[in-house]
C-alpha cells in the first residue's frame, strides 16, 4: 500500500504551549484510521500541524511522499481534502454552492453536477437550493461533508465529522468515509466515540498530553491499559452483531 499521508517527529507549538511533540504516522491507502483522545489532548492540532495549517516547529510532514512545507495551496488541495471541526459558514448561500466549492478546480457547471450528487450521497439532496443559515447544525454538517467528498482527494481528513449527528447520520457519514477508502483512497477522522472509533476505523491512533501514545488495530489501541491511563476508564471492546462496543465506567 502506498503512503498519502507521513509525519515524522512532528512537533508544534500555539502561543508558549506545546500542542504536538514528535508525532510520526503513516497512512496509506484503502485505510481508515481514527483519532481519538480526551478534549485538549491534542487530536486538532495532529491534523492541523500534519496538513500545513499550524506550522510545525519540528519534524517533517509528507503528503503523497511530497513535502508539506513546499505546496501551494492549489496542489495541496489535490492531494487532501480536509473538513474542520468548525462548523460556521458566513453567508447564507445554497447548499448546492457550498458543496461545489469541494470542485472549485472544476469549471462550474460540472463542479455544480458534482455537488449535487455529493449532496445526494449524504443524504441532502432536498436541501441542494436551501440557504445553509437556515439549516440545523446536522443538516449543516452534511453539507460540509458534501464539499468534503467533492474534492475527490484521494487523502480525506475529517476533524469530528460525526458530531452532533443523529445515530443514523453518524453511521451513514462513516459507511460513506469508508467507501472512498474502499475506492483506493485514505480517510482520517478524530472521533469522541470510541465505540464508533472501534467499529468504524482499521487503525485506532490514541493522542494524550500532545503525543500519540497508541496506533494499532482498535483492540490494541483501546486495550484496558490505555482506556485506564488516557481516558480514566475501566473498560473493555464487547463484540456484538453490530461491532465492537465499549463497557466502561470511570475509575474510582
Amino acid at each position: 500500500m502506498s503512503a498519502l499521508w507521513t509525519l515524522k517527529d512532528l512537533s508544534a507549538r500555539q502561543g508558549r504551549k506545546t500542542v504536538l511533540q514528535a508525532a510520526s504516522l503513516s497512512v496509506s491507502a484503502g485505510e481508515v484510521v481514527g483519532v481519538v483522545g480526551p478534549n485538549g489532548a491534542g487530536k486538532t492540532s495532529l491534523l492541523r500541524a500534519g496538513l500545513g495549517l499550524l506550522p510545525a516547529g519540528s519534524g517533517e510532514a509528507h503528503l503523497s511522499g511530497l513535502a508539506v512545507a513546499d505546496l501551494a495551496p492549489a496542489p495541496r488541495t489535490r492531494l487532501v481534502g480536509y473538513m474542520p471541526q468548525e462548523r460556521r459558514v458566513a453567508w447564507n448561500v445554497p447548499a448546492r454552492m457550498v458543496a461545489a466549492l469541494g470542485a472549485s478546480d472544476l469549471p462550474d457547471a460540472e463542479a455544480d453536477a458534482v455537488a449535487l450528487d455529493c449532496l445526494q450521497r449524504v443524504g441532502a439532496a432536498d436541501l441542494a437550493d436551501r440557504g445553509v443559515l437556515d439549516m440545523s447544525g446536522g443538516e449543516r454538517a452534511r453539507v460540509l461533508l458534501a464539499r468534503l467528498l467533492a474534492t475527490r482527494a484521494p487523502l480525506l481528513v475529517a476533524d469530528e465529522p460525526v458530531a452532533g449527528l443523529d445515530p443514523d447520520a453518524q453511521l451513514l457519514t462513516l459507511d460513506l468515509l469508508r467507501s472512498e477508502a474502499q475506492r483506493g483512497g485514505a480517510v482520517v477522522v478524530t472521533l469522541h466515540d470510541l465505540s464508533l472509533a472501534a467499529r468504524s476505523c482499521d487503525r485506532v491512533v490514541v493522542v494524550s498530553g500532545g503525543r500519540i501514545v497508541a496506533d494499532a488495530p482498535p483492540r490494541d489501541a483501546l486495550s484496558r491499559a490505555v482506556l485506564a491511563e488516557v481516558f480514566g476508564l475501566d473498560g473493555v471492546l464487547i463484540d456484538t452483531e453490530a461491532g465492537p462496543v465499549l463497557a466502561a465506567r470511570r475509575r474510582a
